[in-house]
């Protein structure tokens, strides 16, 4: 049986540090990972002797491999037609949130749709205790967050800065742009509106499974299989693969009625 996933743990590595900036109040932070993907990764490997197969830069004009100094960042702006650019160009269009977050205003936390969350980082104070402090305590005192922006690596996030079990951390968010309105899908337009006592049996439904949410009672399970069966292949054991049972497709009233049913017997 492979064991429950442990906590995550602070890294010690910086991945960013600038300053949150108010007008003229200055709050020197550096920025930590504070999300981590734990699912399971494989690498690709050569079925006929099981050896690792590499990523390599390969000219697709000439086929050749191309070596780490020839290679530049381009535009495509049609077929095949790309604009060159140089670092040195790149680096100097940067914007200013490349080493600063600039506050722009401040928000009721809860507005922000969360929709356009993206990626939340831990925020620490870089020698900045007293200004760090404060504004912690203020956001919390008052439910507001700081919105503004940031770019990491090259890319330019509006964020918010927020308190979040007594520190302060960064979330970046998507662009409007970014996101579909699922308005915009047409299959909505044929939805209509269910019957009553379909309703009634969904609403109950609801009712009867609520609860307080708790993450922790959530757990990645195709990654614990994939561990057993990890473990089943370096003891030597044979894998039985099992196909699930086909479930039998049933009426939306009859499900729903099953459902109840079920419930009734927890």
């Amino acid at each position: 049986m492979a064991k429950k996933p442990k906590p995550a743990q602070p890294s010690r590595r910086a991945i960013w540090s600038g300053s949150i900036t108010i007008g003229l109040v200055n709050v020197p932070v550096k920025l930590y990972a504070m999300i981590y993907d734990r699912g399971i990764n494989f690498h690709f490997l050569h079925k006929t002797d099981n050896q690792p197969l590499k990523y390599e830069r390969v000219c697709t004009k000439d086929g050749k491999l191309v070596p780490w100094e020839e290679v530049a960042k381009g535009y495509e702006v049609a077929k095949n037609e790309y604009v060159v650019f140089d670092q040195e160009e790149l680096d100097a269009v940067k914007p200013e949130s490349d080493k600063r977050i600039r506050i722009d205003k401040f928000v009721d936390y809860f507005s922000v749709d969360p929709t356009y969350f993206n990626t939340t980082y831990a925020l620490m104070p870089d020698k900045s205790n007293d200004a760090y402090s404060l504004l912690l305590a203020a956001l919390k005192k008052m439910g507001k967050a700081g919105a503004g922006r940031i770019t990491l690596r090259t890319k330019e996030y509006p964020v918010l800065v927020h308190a979040y079990k007594d520190a302060l951390v960064l979330t970046t968010l998507r662009y409007a742009y970014d996101v579909v309105d699922p308005q915009a899908f047409e299959e909505l337009k044929e939805l209509k509106a269910p019957e009553k006592a379909e309703l009634d049996l969904a609403m109950k439904i609801i009712k009867d499974l609520s609860g307080e949410f708790d993450i922790t009672e959530y757990e990645d399970t195709y990654r614990r299989k994939v561990e057993e069966l990890i473990a089943k292949k370096l003891k030597g054991e044979k894998i039985v693969v099992e196909k699930p049972a086909e479930e039998e497709v049933k009426g939306l009233m009859i499900a729903l009625r099953e459902t109840l049913k079920q419930l009734e017997k927890k």
